[in-house]
């Protein structure tokens, strides 16, 4: 089935090209892949990046957009990502960076391309747990801003994932929040602290 992608605020995109327009933006950016890439450079697969801020005993908080990530292709492989925020006056672009996030999410998008079901392509970070997810969500025809992840969304870990927890197995959201909310949950202090001891 095809993935669905929502589209990215015209505004964000321009922001895009316009920095990979600058050699100044470009040569400043810690991307060496980027500034040796041969050839045309183009931004694609616009993803909304939403972060979940707090894991509760009951599930999970709202999530909040925090932006939009493009992934930087060159030929037939992604090189880098671009980020973009949203500032007082509209969509900017923030950064260039690559790693292993920008490899993942690429193979994670592959991998998603041949379930069985659409979804709309997003990216779930869970800041608290040091973690980023390909959340694959049910309604397609959402504006990809909005929403929580639905127990029958599936969230797609991306490496490096946190111990335990494999990356690139798409997860039923009502699988995988179990594992979070029990990682994110705090452990309770054993016992009296000793008088004394630093607190």
């Amino acid at each position: 089935m095809p993935l669905h992608v929502p589209p990215a605020p015209a505004p964000a995109l321009r922001s895009v090209l316009t920095a990979l327009g600058s050699p100044t933006a470009v040569r400043e950016a810690r991307t060496p892949a980027l500034r040796t890439a041969q050839g045309p450079v183009t931004p694609e697969l616009p993803l909304p990046v939403h972060v979940l801020d707090r894991i509760t005993a009951q599930g999970l908080s709202a999530t909040r957009l925090t932006g939009w990530r493009f992934l930087i292709r060159c030929g037939d492989r992604a090189v880098a990502a671009a980020d973009t925020m949203l500032t007082p006056d509209g969509w900017a672009f923030s950064h260039f960076f690559e790693g292993p996030y920008v490899v993942s999410t690429e193979r994670a998008l592959q991998q998603a391309e041949s379930l069985q079901q659409p979804y709309q392509a997003r990216l779930l970070s869970v800041p608290g747990l040091y973690m980023l997810t390909l959340w694959l969500h049910g309604d397609c025809s959402g504006d990809g801003t909005e929403g929580h992840p639905a127990a029958t969304d599936l969230l797609v870990p991306l490496a490096p994932a946190p111990p335990g927890i494999p990356a690139h197995r798409p997860f039923p959201v009502s699988e995988l929040l179990p594992v979070l909310t029990h990682r994110a949950t705090p452990l309770p202090l054993l016992g009296s602290p000793v008088l004394g001891s630093p607190a």
